[in-house]
């Protein structure tokens, strides 16, 4: 069986931690590692109490966190096989990690994307400005990269060793979208299993602010011209 180490990005998710952390498979995750990016909730501890490594990083920024949970889980001996990334929002559903796991055991793919296009969103899960975007994402990425791409769905799994290949930078709202051309760029296999979605517990600190959604659709397009 893989060696799986599981990182979720926090920011003020002390509420929905505790569903998230139920939700994962346990028989099939080595550990999870909680990268706090400056919660002000109790974040850190809730995460502490039930189990978790916790790193902090004080750095705001989706990538920021990925990054420092990254640099936890390569602390670790041995090092994993594969690596889970997932929201600390509750959207994501962790007791579907062993779909999105199953092409990498399979030996068919080096990075899994859980494609929220393909799979259920319930209603009000996604914005209607999310579901725009990543149709416009996947649309870029099929024409200039000539693979088939739904979606940028965080919930995702790569192995360790194509991981290190990728080599990761982005700290904030490129960060899916960057691993994922560099995979393409790598020749690396890829593939989408279809996900479920809900709506998140809590305020969303991207999709739920103008501000956010103009940022985070900017950073995204660039990344993927910027590669290509």
């Amino acid at each position: 069986m893989l060696i799986v180490d599981v990182v979720l990005p926090a920011l003020d998710e002390a509420g929905s931690l505790p569903l998230v952390i139920g939700d994962l498979p346990r028989d099939r995750v080595r550990s999870i590692v909680v990268a706090d990016n400056g919660s002000t909730d109790g974040t850190g501890e809730v995460a502490r109490a039930l189990g978790c490594l916790v790193v902090r990083e004080p750095r705001r920024g989706y990538g920021s966190a990925c990054l420092a949970g990254l640099a936890a889980v390569g602390r670790q001996t041995p090092l994993p096989d594969a690596v889970v990334f997932l929201d600390a929002d509750h959207s994501d559903h962790g007791d579907e990690l062993p779909d999105l796991l199953a092409p990498i055991e399979s030996g068919r793919a080096d990075l899994v994307v859980g494609s929220r296009a393909l799979g259920r969103s319930e209603r009000g899960a996604l914005y209607p400005q999310q579901r725009f975007g990543n149709a416009l994402a996947a649309f870029l990425m099929r024409r200039l990269y000539g693979v088939t791409v739904t979606d940028l769905g965080p919930f995702r799994a790569v192995r360790w060793e194509a991981l290190s290949r990728i080599g990761m930078e982005d700290r904030d709202y490129g960060w899916t979208a960057e691993m994922q051309v560099k995979a393409f760029k790598l020749g690396l296999r890829y593939a989408e299993v279809p996900v479920s979605y809900r709506r998140r517990v809590g305020r969303s600190k991207i999709a739920g602010t103008a501000r956010g959604t103009v940022l985070a659709g900017a950073k995204i397009v660039s990344t993927i011209l910027k590669y290509r």
